[in-house]
């Protein structure tokens, strides 16, 4: 069994295309085809299903590939240490991550980062929607949302801030909302996701329950900085994650932050943003140096937390 045959099941598992496969290894899709055959001849099992219009696993390759993913990440980690135990950083690293958070607050650090490790090649895969790491064979993934035991090793960012705004306009028109209850005479812009319209949840102590509040508004969209262009147009007052702020927004006065004695959230738990890894991808230098520089290049407190308090 041929440890390029793993490599190429592993891809295809992955992204589920023979051609996209045999282009991240800059083969042809013929020769990838030729070692996924080889490599279901030496296991005496059909793991892929194969059609004109998907590739997926079957019964017997997901079991393959759970295994097969964790022998090559353990064989890549003592790789790694064994040829790297100082000085430059090598090889491929993938990273996960939210799309808007990703393009701009991890990717701003990409170019830093390679700078200092210049054998470093970085995959940034910038989605809203959760990958398993371990199926995917991301090295990094960026989570945000509520703490979960999810077998992932975590190390925590920041708790994720949530700001309440409003343009100078918007306030001069509609008046200003001194508790959460007044939000419901005004008109919200509302963030609609993959498990619908988000709800808006507030409370004044920090250790007593999140309450919900049903607003509602003349907008709603999938990309939060939509509804923040909108919000600094006078269209309505929008509740977005701190990280999303643009120093700029307040310094000019486009958006004035609101209700400054209540803790706002998008979720009736708190959430926060974090760094997270498969426990064997841990083993891997590379691994830990990369989670350690993003870490310290985010800040504690994170720079956009102390941007938005300023």
């Amino acid at each position: 069994m041929q440890l390029k045959a793993l490599r190429y099941f592993l891809m295809v598992a992955s992204n589920r295309s023979f051609l996209a496969t045999a282009r991240h290894f800059r083969v042809p899709a013929s020769s990838v085809s030729r070692f996924i055959a080889g490599l279901e001849k030496d296991l005496g099992h059909q793991l892929f299903y194969r059609s004109t219009r998907a590739v997926r696993l079957t019964e017997e390759g997901e079991r393959f590939h759970q295994q097969a993913r964790e022998a090559i990440d353990l064989l890549d980690a003592a790789v790694d240490d064994l040829g790297h135990n100082e000085g430059a950083l090598s090889g491929r690293l993938r990273i996960n991550a939210p799309e808007a958070f990703g393009r701009l607050h991890v990717a701003r650090l990409i170019g830093a980062l390679q700078a200092e490790h210049p054998a470093l090649d970085v995959e940034l895969q910038l989605t809203d929607v959760f990958i398993d790491p371990v199926q995917g064979g991301v090295d990094i993934t960026v989570r945000i949302g509520p703490q979960v035991d999810s077998g992932l090793i975590g190390r925590t960012v920041a708790a994720q801030r949530q700001i309440v705004a409003a343009s100078p306009a918007y306030l001069a028109a509609h008046g200003l909302p001194e508790t959460p209850a007044h939000l419901l005479n005004h008109r919200c812009l509302l963030y609609k996701g993959q498990f619908g319209t988000q709800r808006w949840y507030f409370r004044q102590d920090a250790d007593a329950p999140f309450e919900g509040i049903n607003v509602s508004g003349p907008l709603c969209s999938n990309n939060a900085e939509v509804l923040l262009d909108a919000a600094m147009e006078g269209r309505g007052v929008v509740l977005f994650p701190s990280w999303l702020y643009r120093q700029g927004s307040f310094e000019r006065t486009q958006l004035v932050p609101l209700l400054g004695a209540w803790e706002g959230s998008a979720s009736v738990e708190s959430s926060y943003i974090q760094l997270l890894s498969p426990e064997n991808k841990l083993r891997s230098r590379k691994v830990r140096e990369v989670t350690a520089f993003l870490l310290d290049g985010f800040g504690s407190p994170a720079y956009w937390d102390e941007a938005a308090d300023t």
